[in-house]
């Protein structure tokens, strides 16, 4: 759903290796609104792995 956000990006390649996974993406991807305490911890998540 972050990658959907903004409308940028018409589509995203979901990984899923169970229908589980691919339920909970499908879910995910309908609701592509973002608090910014939300975006700010993506954004910190981000930049940790980044560094890493």
């Amino acid at each position: 759903a972050w990658v959907l956000r903004g409308g940028r990006l018409t589509s995203a390649v979901v990984g899923a290796s169970s229908v589980a996974q691919l339920e909970n993406s499908v879910e995910a991807a309908r609701n592509l609104e973002f608090t910014e305490d939300e975006l700010s911890r993506i954004e910190e998540l981000l930049r940790d792995a980044k560094s890493a």
